[in-house]
């Protein structure tokens, strides 16, 4: 027996209320935005500038001790890492210790880097630093913008391709829904002050890719229905399209999530924050391509008729399956 999470055939109305699901997701992106300036974002030290130290033991790694023993010089945020590598000897363990930047320092001091080692010392007399290194914030500030950068860069190649693939109504639909991903996303990190780093950029990296699959699937299905039904509604078009792809997106989002459940469980600390924005991203991703996209979609209306060539740009490529 085959397990189905969609009923076969499913008719629903996905338009009949979408004046409000539209409206609640403009409305979560206001909160967002406000959170963003007035509560602002959990940097961490990729963002804020810091100190990196790398330890070498022949004892095994002990991160919970270790964070003890750290814990009591109240410097901050402190992450520790162990480290993998295939070229490390059996008794070669490694750890990675990033502390913030403290204030009124550009650097961490040399007394703060003593007290360091002499806390670890305690925890494993063994213990060794082949190499201490310093983030400033000049650093940390470009790394900023060069993350900026990167999201909007994706969004606008996203917005770019969308057009040549389809028409600009397509285009303006799946960039709305990935904006709509991306500043909720970073809506909820500021309410609930997780940790922002490199690897939540590459988590929101990550989201912009799902979403716009999930937003490409339908409109694709879109695309072939408004050849094949040319004088039904352009909003019966569109539910009729989100029904049929419904059942993939359930099955695509919820083995998804089980495995990123699963990580956010197990995988520990240390990659927690990428997890829960992969999670996020995931629910909100489906949610946008049905209830963002779409009705942006509708309310800008699309050529009917794609067995004529349009006159104008953004179909010239749109018969090239990709």
């Amino acid at each position: 027996m085959r397990l189905k999470l969609v009923p076969q055939d499913t008719k629903w109305d996905f338009f009949k209320r979408w004046h409000l699901t539209f409206g609640a997701s403009a409305l979560a992106m206001l909160v967002s935005i406000v959170l963003f300036f007035s509560v602002g974002l959990n940097f961490g030290i990729d963002f804020l500038g810091g100190t990196t130290i790398r330890t070498e033991s022949s004892q095994a790694v002990d991160v919970a001790s270790y964070r003890g023993a750290i814990a009591p010089l109240d410097l901050g945020d402190v992450t520790i890492t162990q480290v993998f590598d295939a070229s490390f000897d059996e008794d070669e363990h490694v750890a990675q210790i990033r502390i913030q930047q403290q204030e009124g320092h550009e650097s961490i001091t040399p007394e703060m880097i003593e007290s360091i080692k002499t806390a670890l010392q305690a925890v494993d007399p063994e213990i060794e630093f082949p190499s201490i290194e310093s983030v400033g914030p000049k650093v940390s500030g470009e790394l900023v913008w060069t993350a900026i950068e990167a999201v909007i860069l994706a969004i606008g190649a996203v917005l770019f391709y969308i057009w040549l693939r389809f028409e600009w109504q397509f285009s303006l639909g799946a960039v709305a829904a990935l904006v709509h991903d991306v500043t909720l996303t970073i809506g909820i990190f500021c309410l609930l002050q997780i940790r922002f780093d490199l690897t939540i950029i590459a988590a929101l990296l990550t989201i912009v890719g799902y979403s716009l699959n999930d937003t490409v699937v339908v409109f694709d299905r879109v695309r072939e229905n408004l050849r094949r039904y040319k004088k039904i509604d352009l909003k019966e078009v569109l539910n009729l399209s989100i029904n049929e792809t419904l059942s993939r997106t359930v099955m695509t989002s919820v083995t998804t999530l089980i495995a990123l459940i699963s990580l956010y469980v197990l995988g520990g600390d240390v990659i927690r924050g990428f997890v829960f924005a992969m999670i996020w991203g995931v629910v909100v991703g489906t949610y946008s391509s049905i209830f963002v996209a779409a009705p942006i979609l509708l309310r800008l209306g699309v050529k009917r008729d794609w067995s004529k060539p349009s006159q104008g740009g953004g179909t010239q490529f749109a018969n090239v399956d990709a």
